[in-house]
This record gives structure tokens, C-alpha cells and sequence, in this order.
């Protein structure tokens, strides 16, 4: 029988706890669309408010489902590509149907992006373009949005721009949910501009 040196046993061992250890490790994936959410935006009306949200216009290096991270200290420019840390779809996929699901919860409307609505039928039309959202590990989450809304039976146009920063934990499961609340304050912000513009059409953009 041959026998090894100690030494080489260990290694070898060593190599294969690490092989394994590295082999058990799975994706992770992760979504912005909240659970739940409140109708608090909509006026009382008993007619049926309908939206179409076009798609997100966002910064090419966002365009992809692997999540860019800062880092912590945000001295320097380099970002972190985490591959095992992605969303569920890419991320402007993503942001849209977190968008497109929390407005219309919040005004009770019903998403006809894809049909479902007669021509005759004035819908909400909203544009959104991300110039800005910036992941810090353990740190916060930096946002800032601008929104064009239209109805489809009218020429006038409202516009609003929008910032928020929140506060996240330690970890990048915590730097997701701060992710996802950025996205439940968006869907909430541009709602509630909706629900103005439904009471008052020529109501400008206030803060929201």
C-alpha cells in the first residue's frame, strides 16, 4: 500500500473542503416587488382608473440582473458585479413590474400595458428614466427618478423629478429589501401625482 506524507493528505483535504464549500453555495435572486401595499392614493370614484407604464429607461450599467454594488467606504469609483446576487429578471424588467404592480394597487387601477383596454377607453400613461440608483453596501440605497405622465385622451403632459435616499443593514439580503422600499416610495410618489392630475389636470408636480 502507498502511503502519503501527512502533509499531502491534509492538503489534498483542505482543496476538497474548499471545492465543496464553494460548490454548495447557490445563486441568490431577489425581487423589488413589496408584498402587499394600500389604495390610499386614489380618490373615491367609481369608475375604473386604467395605466400603461412603458418601459424603464435606465443607465446601461443597470441594464443586467446581477446586482451593482458600491462599496462601503464610496471613496473610489469601482463597483462590485455580484454574480451570485441577482435579481429576478434584469433589473429594468424588474423595476418595471415592481413600478407597474405597486401603482396600481395604490390607485386601484388596472395595468393594460400589455391590452385589455378598449381604444375608447382614456388610460394613464407613464414614462419613467432612473438617472441615478446607487447600491452601497451596508450603507444605503440612493435613488432619483423622473416621470412623465399623460392621459391618453389629452395633449397635456405632466412631468415630476424625484430623490430618495434609505438607510439599509449590513448584508446584501438587507441591501435588497432597501432596494425593494425604493421601489415601493417610487410606485407611491408617482401614484399619488396620478391621483392629483385626476382631481386637477392642471396640477403641477409638488413634492412628493
Amino acid at each position: 500500500m502507498t502511503r502519503y506524507p501527512t502533509s499531502l493528505v491534509a492538503a489534498c483535504l483542505a482543496v476538497a473542503v474548499l471545492v465543496a464549500g464553494c460548490a454548495s453555495a447557490p445563486d441568490r435572486y431577489y425581487t423589488l416587488a413589496a408584498p402587499g401595499g394600500s389604495s390610499s392614493a386614489a380618490p373615491t370614484s367609481g369608475a375604473p382608473v386604467f395605466i400603461e407604464l412603458a418601459p424603464v429607461a435606465v443607465p446601461e450599467r443597470l441594464a443586467r440582473p446581477q446586482m451593482v454594488v458600491h462599496q462601503a467606504a464610496g471613496q473610489s469609483a469601482e463597483v462590485a458585479l455580484l454574480e451570485q446576487h441577482r435579481w429576478s429578471s434584469s433589473f429594468e424588467n424588474e423595476l418595471r413590474d415592481a413600478l407597474s404592480s405597486g401603482i396600481a394597487t395604490r390607485l386601484g387601477a388596472i395595468d393594460v400595458t400589455k391590452g385589455g383596454r378598449q381604444p375608447s377607453t382614456p388610460a394613464w400613461r407613464i414614462a419613467v428614466q432612473v438617472r441615478q440608483f446607487d447600491a452601497v453596501e451596508n450603507t444605503r440605497v440612493d435613488a432619483a427618478l423622473s416621470w412623465t405622465v399623460r392621459r391618453s385622451d389629452a395633449d397635456l403632459s405632466a412631468t415630476c423629478q424625484w430623490r430618495t435616499s434609505e438607510p439599509v443593514g449590513r448584508g446584501i439580503d438587507a441591501l435588497a429589501l432597501g432596494a425593494q422600499r425604493v421601489a415601493a416610495s417610487a410606485s407611491e410618489a408617482i401614484a399619488r401625482h396620478i391621483a392629483q392630475l385626476q382631481q386637477n389636470p392642471g396640477t403641477p408636480c409638488a413634492a412628493l
